[in-house]
């Protein structure tokens, strides 16, 4: 009988369970780097062909980056919408499904990091950086509809209120989440129930078979990485933009491109000294100090902030969350359609392009969590602390510019100064603002490191362990990147770094479908192969 169940398995083109892939066959070693060729040289290449361009003809980027970004957001937005709304029915599928049992590594697999640290790894990996960023500034910008306003309604008004918050914690909760839920459950079933290497073409073994290892798997490969490397570049580019506006607005450092390129600079070499470290005594511990950051500052502005309307927020937004997220879901957008491309389809692609490095990210440190409590935990807890952080800082935004207070209401568009000028109407408003630009050194500094290590997975053919230099590579490419995104972007930085991440995530929104299609199959045929085991072993406890 149980020849049989592994023959099925091998017939389907799964690897059993107790087979093992020898990792880095294909690999050369030059430089201290341990290279898997040729998707260490065609990643690199790429990335540093593509900064040097830019750098060389930056007026031409401009227009090039510009122009990329808005042809894929009118030909491909309705491509992001329904792909995201797919994926996430899949994740609630398999939820309620006979496969939530499942666990990642076998049944008798123990977990690695306490749940407290790795609900902090999850977070601080994840989305650190932009929910500093926009905070304060994105539901304040839909409220006063400056950027345009949700679904087209009026600015300043009570729906404009209401939908403030419904609409970015849209961007923010389960729909982008089940991204990154889809490619860590996928990557982290193949690799440790199945004992493939991890990288993000493992997952394409049922679709693939063997070819997975050849050129198919080096192309999968290789736009995981250049997908990672652009979105990490829009997060560092964006934690530049608003470092630089916290030194200007505490110490008038001028807000230049120079400033931001040095804030990166700087900001990377710290990043190397944690990545170097390693996953334990580096990642870990550096998250679990950011994540206790973030809740100071959070509990400080609904202490210090109109703490009244921020607790009556949390059940309301919670509510209209979920009862406008189908309003927000429409794809025929007429009367906010530029509104729409900015912030809604930006977010999917930036989404998107993070997927690879959070899902093998989250994927390395869920060892011995099943598919349900990995799914409902991934899907779940963020969005709880988005609501709170969300509701909080934007409360307190809106709160100030309907009072006209201070200067918040004269540089509501400046979104990189919006955090700012808010703990400015504060207790301590420099205390506060300098401990908010320390936050933003930590987010930067994790997402950084974590972003490496998970690189060095991938061009290192799926090692766990990828030798220190070339940890410090990657730091350095991903800081290299976002300075050339911000060179390259001129007066249009935002813009210039926005296009990165959507010209990136298109091409990954095919891998991710196809990703589902080859879970689905995967989980089907270790639900069997656990049922035949139990079967199994009631004849034989019967016959005994």
């Amino acid at each position: 009988m149980m020849e049989n169940d592994n023959q099925d398995i091998q017939d389907d083109k799964i690897l059993p369970a107790d087979t093992d892939y020898e990792i880095g066959q294909d690999n050369i070693e030059i430089f201290g780097l341990d290279i898997h060729n040729p998707v260490f040289v065609l990643s690199a290449g790429l990335a540093l062909i593509f900064s040097c361009l830019v750098l060389a003809f930056p007026e031409t980027s401009t227009s090039a980056l510009i122009g990329t970004r808005d042809i894929i957001l009118d030909l491909f937005d309705t491509m992001f919408s329904v792909s995201i709304i797919a994926l996430t029915s899949f994740i609630f599928f398999l939820i309620v499904s006979p496969f939530g049992s499942i666990r990642l590594g076998g049944e008798d697999a123990k977990t690695e990091f306490g749940f407290v640290s790795w609900v902090c790894m999850l977070f601080s990996a994840g989305v650190g950086i932009g929910m500093t960023f926009y905070g304060a500034a994105e539901p304040l910008a839909n409220y006063t509809g400056i950027y345009g306003s949700p679904l087209g309604v009026t600015p300043e008004s009570p729906e404009a209120y209401r939908l403030a918050f419904s609409a970015t914690l849209f961007h923010w909760g389960i729909s982008g989440w089940s991204v990154y839920a889809l490619i860590g459950l996928a990557i982290g079933f193949f690799t440790f129930n199945r004992k493939l290497p991890l990288t993000i073409r493992s997952i394409f073994y049922p679709l693939l078979g063997e070819r997975v290892w050849g050129w198919p798997g080096h192309i999968i490969d290789v736009v995981a990485v250049l997908s990672t490397l652009f979105g990490l570049a829009t997060s560092l580019g964006l934690g530049a933009q608003q470092v630089s506006a916290g030194l200007n607005y505490l110490f008038d450092v001028p807000k230049t491109l120079q400033t931001q390129a040095l804030v990166i600079m700087s900001i990377t070499s710290l990043a190397i000294f944690s990545v170097v470290r390693g996953l334990e005594r580096g990642v870990r511990k550096l998250s679990n100090i950011t994540i206790g950051m973030a809740a100071c500052l959070l509990i400080f502005v609904i202490i210090a902030g109109p703490t009244a309307l921020i607790l009556k927020a949390f059940p309301e937004n919670f509510v209209n969350y979920f009862i406008d997220m189908f309003r927000l879901s429409t794809i025929d957008r007429p009367d906010d359609k530029q509104w729409y491309h900015d912030w809604t389809i930006f977010y999917w692609a930036w989404w998107i392009s993070w997927s690879p490095f959070v899902g093998i990210f989250i994927a390395r440190i869920s060892k011995g969590r099943t598919v349900r409590q990995f799914l409902i935990v991934v899907m779940s807890t963020p969005v709880l602390v988005a609501l709170v952080w969300f509701s909080s800082f934007g409360t307190t935004a809106i709160a100030q510019y309907d009072a006209n207070i201070g200067s918040l209401p004269e540089n509501t568009g400046d979104i990189s100064l919006v955090l700012f000028l808010m703990l400015e109407n504060l207790v301590f408003p420099i205390l506060s603002s300098l401990f908010a630009v320390a936050l933003l050194v930590f987010f930067f500094v994790t997402s950084s490191d974590s972003g490496s290590l998970v690189i060095d997975s991938i061009t290192s053919g799926g090692k766990l362990h990828a030798p220190k230099p070339q940890r410090i590579f990657w730091a350095s490419v991903e800081g290299l990147l976002a300075i050339v995104l911000l060179v390259g972007g001129g007066s249009s930085a935002l813009g210039a770094i926005q296009a990165g991440a959507i010209s990136m995530a298109l091409p990954f929104v095919i891998i991710l479908l196809a990703a589902a299609i080859s879970l689905s199959s995967g989980l089907y045929t270790e639900l069997c192969y656990i049922r035949s085991l139990n079967s199994r072993k009631e004849i034989d406890a019967h016959e005994k």
